[in-house]
């Protein structure tokens, strides 16, 4: 591609006469990946800055850069943009010749429950026949390829790379998780997003934005940035989100599970099974109310799959698809999924941040069952407000759970360089439990960990698993533990609820 179609779109200056028509081969912004007559983006990165690696990236064959500051001892030609990251955007969108623009774009935002509520829709519009894209935490679904994901939303070159195989694959619509930290480093910008939804916000993320404010702002750029021709599905339940629908320029739906104030609302939730029942009531003439049920359990549960019904009912889905999807639905990994249901039953979740602790503990006090044995995974490399708003949020639980073991891990030798628990996380997580009075058992290893909870559970017991990366491998390991000690015949069906596992393999 010549420099000129690359650059479209593009404020820029140089710092010389460059010749526009050169031809351009790739875009890198990593200088290991960089080839010949490669276009090289220097991006200010937390941990590294691009600009340090522009004289590598020249020396393997890079033909012009594109940097925030000029490096006059490096002599490549340089193109000079106030933002290197939203330039790559641009870059990539052109480069793959804009292939959002060619597909049905969902995109998904909320503090918890993107994951489940983007596989709910992604079932849905297979039910409909739709050939479907997916992006998110957990993999990147192009047709029956899967690809285990290293980020909730790529870094937009290889984002706007995978759009564009799956339409060269003939995919017509794509769901996409959409994270906080993809929105504020312009990782999603330049993607013709055709229906987006934010379902909820709670405190996350907050040493990274800085403020709460900061994090809500960043998340709504969502919405606030859809085209008009756009639809966004907004949770009514929760004001903040809510008073979006009077600030942006798209058309708007709701949905509210609490109450009537939605354009689609419940009736008749029944969750005494701990998987939901319910009627979806829908305002305005869309559709007529009908019945729905989930395979899945969870009081969340319903607010994610109220999204997805919403978008569905805005693409014209008859209600028969949208129920079939829901029911063929059968849960996300690690997100509070039932891995081993018998003499007692195993409860593994993300367990991430305030909100989700609420809903994780919250739908274990509708459940029945005998004593809790929980093991917390203390959240690696993501600050001391993280793991000291997790403590507190679980702390004002255990009173309501009859708990009776309580083990803390760092699983050291389980998790990668970036997940690794700091002592001041250690610390701000200890101290909050010993204000509250809990004094939870602080094992390194998670195999030790859930060695001493599989001594102590019983029969009509729950264990759950809780945590994000430190505890992605704790389902696997758990099951092969039990297997171990059941007859050879019945250990394939306890792994199966793990066979295709992404995270923790």
């Amino acid at each position: 591609m010549r420099l000129s179609e690359l650059l479209i779109g593009q404020d820029y200056s140089c710092s010389t006469q460059i010749d526009m028509d050169m031809e351009i081969d790739s875009v890198a912004y990593h200088s290991g990946k960089v080839g010949k007559n490669s276009l090289f983006v220097c991006i200010k990165g937390y941990k590294t800055d691009g600009h340090k690696y522009l004289k590598a990236a020249y020396e393997v064959g890079a033909k012009v850069a594109v940097v925030q500051e000029v490096q006059e001892e490096v002599p490549i030609e340089q193109i000079v943009v106030k933002d290197s990251r939203r330039a790559l955007a641009v870059l990539s969108c052109n480069f793959y010749s804009r292939p959002s623009e060619k597909m049905t774009m969902i995109g998904i935002t909320a503090t918890n429950g993107k994951t489940t509520t983007s596989f709910m829709l992604y079932e849905i519009l297979k039910a409909k026949g739709y050939k479907t894209g997916l992006i998110g935490t957990v993999m990147i679904a192009m047709g029956e390829e899967r690809i285990p994901s290293e980020l909730t939303t790529p870094e937009s070159l290889e984002l706007q790379f995978y759009l564009s195989e799956m339409y060269k694959r003939g995919v017509t619509h794509v769901v996409m998780e959409v994270s906080s930290s993809a929105l504020e480093l312009s990782r999603v910008y330049g993607v013709d997003f055709d229906y987006v939804c934010f379902n909820n916000i709670s405190r996350e993320h907050i040493d990274l934005h800085g403020d709460f404010e900061s994090y809500f702002c960043i998340k709504s750029s969502l919405v606030r940035n859809l085209k008009s021709s756009g639809y966004a599905i907004l949770n009514c339940d929760e004001s903040k989100i809510s008073q979006l629908k009077d600030a942006v320029s798209c058309r708007v739906l709701t949905y509210s599970v609490k109450d009537e104030a939605g354009d689609l609302f419940c009736r008749d939730l029944d969750l005494s099974t701990g998987r939901a029942k319910w009627t979806v009531c829908v305002s305005g003439g869309m559709e007529n109310s009908f019945n729905t049920s989930l395979s899945v359990p969870g009081y969340h549960s319903v607010y994610n799959a109220m999204s997805a019904i919403a978008i569905a009912l805005k693409m014209g889905i008859n209600v028969e698809l949208i129920q079939r999807g829901l029911l063929a639905f059968k849960g996300v990994e690690r997100r509070f999924q039932f891995i081993y249901e018998k003499d007692f039953t195993v409860i593994d979740d993300h367990y991430a941040n305030a909100g989700n602790i609420d809903v994780t503990l919250s739908t274990l006090t509708k459940m029945k069952y005998n004593r809790l044995h929980l093991v917390y995974g203390i959240r690696g490399s993501r600050g001391v407000i993280v793991n000291s708003e997790n403590a507190y949020t679980t702390l004002k639980w255990l009173d309501k759970l009859n708990l009776d073991t309580f083990v803390a891990t760092k699983s050291n030798s389980h998790v990668t360089e970036k997940d690794v628990v700091t002592q001041e996380e250690e610390q701000a997580f200890l101290k909050v439990m010993r204000e509250g009075k809990r004094e939870p058992v602080l094992i390194e290893e998670l195999p030790d960990a859930l060695e001493l909870v599989l001594s102590k559970v019983g029969k009509g017991d729950i264990i759950l698993l809780a945590g994000c990366q430190v505890m992605d491998s704790a389902g696997r390991l758990i099951l092969e533990k039990i297997a171990d000690s059941a007859p050879e015949d019945e250990r394939e069906a306890i792994m199966e609820a793990v066979k295709d596992r992404v995270c923790g393999i």
